[in-house]
Formats: C-alpha cells, structure tokens, sequence
C-alpha cells in the first residue's frame, strides 16, 4: 500500500499564534504577532517555485508537466500533500492579488508579502509556516517545479533563524543566517519569489528553460 505523506506541523502553539494575528488582520482589528524564533525556512514568502524537476531531470518535464495553467501538476511533489498542491495553486492562480516588498539584509532578507483577497491570505500564511516546519525537520517535499536554490535550505536548515510577524502589511519574515551561502541562496530565492509574485507561472516557465539552456 502506497503511504500518503504526512505534512509535518510546525509547534502547536506558533501554528496558532499564526492563526490567530491573520485572523486579526483579515477582520482588520489591530496586528498581532509571532515570535518565530525557532529555524526555518520560510519557502512560502510568496510562491515555491521555478523549476527544479524532481524525479523528471532539470528542465520543465518532456511530459510537459507544469505547463497545465489549470490543474498545473508541476505543483505536486514526491514528498507533499495534496493540501500543500493546493495551497501553492492557490498563490499562483492569484498572484495577481499578491504584494510583496524585500528588503535585502547583511546577513539575509526581510520581505513583506500579503495578498488582497482574504482567502489568499489565508493559504499564503499556512504555506509559509508549513515551509518553515519542514526544513526545521529537514523534510523536502520536492515539488516537481521547485526552484534548485531550496535545496540549501533543507540541508542546512539548522543554521537558519527565522521571525515571522503578522501585521497589517501583510506576513513579515526575516531571516538570517551566519552561513554565508545560505545568505545568498535566500537572497536569490527573494529575488525568485518576487518574480512569481509579479508574472506568476511565466516567471517559472523562463526560469526553467534558462536552466535547462545552461
């Protein structure tokens, strides 16, 4: 029998702080906040991809996975969940409601990510805790699309420390590292997760055939 995998969770108590500031923000009261202190990689800034093709070689998949703008199966993986397919199409069937700003920092990044649409919102705040709790358990869902530049993060997700803060701006991350590899992958991924956030999947599409140029 084929096992289903199991989506790590993030300590209980975060995930429901988490909850509750966006359930504080979308109602529109005042902000509320996390104290993520924990390490993590928070993969869910924005959107998880640009193409790593897991299981199917670099490049965009010769079966054409990911090219599928409506079901889009790139976003499956060996490793995720059928909710966390679902939460990262969400993200990119709206990326149109997204907004996102990255500040680049001497020893990582801050960005500021949030979406117009209340249910957006909502995907785009688990994504990100449930990023953050697989690589603190090292536990790569190897999304047929992502991005190579992850790959760091699940190696080396110990040395990365993370802080989340939902306010009305959207979910606030910062993370930094004294690895300084690790410090230029997230600033790259940034970089990634802006483009995503701004083009949607066609910012996908290029990278994935500038990669499989090269």
């Amino acid at each position: 029998m084929t096992r289903r995998p199991r989506r790590p969770e993030p300590p209980r108590r975060s995930t429901l702080a988490v909850l509750a500031a966006l359930a504080l923000v979308v109602a529109g009261p005042a902000p509320a906040q996390m104290a993520g202190h924990g390490m993590g990689h928070a993969t869910g800034q924005g959107m998880h991809g640009q193409g790593h093709g897991h299981g199917m070689g670099h490049g965009h998949g010769a079966d054409g996975t990911g090219h599928d703008e409506v079901t889009m199966p790139g976003l499956r993986g060996l490793n995720a969940t059928p909710e966390e397919s679902a939460e990262i199409a969400m993200l990119f069937h709206n990326f149109r409601s997204l907004g996102r700003e990255v500040e680049t920092l001497p020893n990582g990044i801050r960005t500021t990510t949030r979406s117009s649409d209340p249910a957006v919102m909502e995907a785009l705040v688990s994504h990100v805790v449930g990023m953050i709790a697989r690589v603190e358990a090292r536990d790569d869902p190897q999304i047929f699309i992502q991005s190579p530049t992850l790959d760091i993060f699940f190696a080396r997700g110990d040395r990365i420390a993370t802080e989340i803060e939902i306010t009305e701006a959207g979910i606030v991350v910062v993370q930094t590292s004294d690895d300084p590899e690790l410090v230029a992958a997230m600033q790259t991924h940034a970089a990634e997760v802006t483009d995503m956030a701004e083009r949607g999947m066609a910012a996908v599409h290029e990278a994935m055939m500038r990669r499989a140029g090269n």
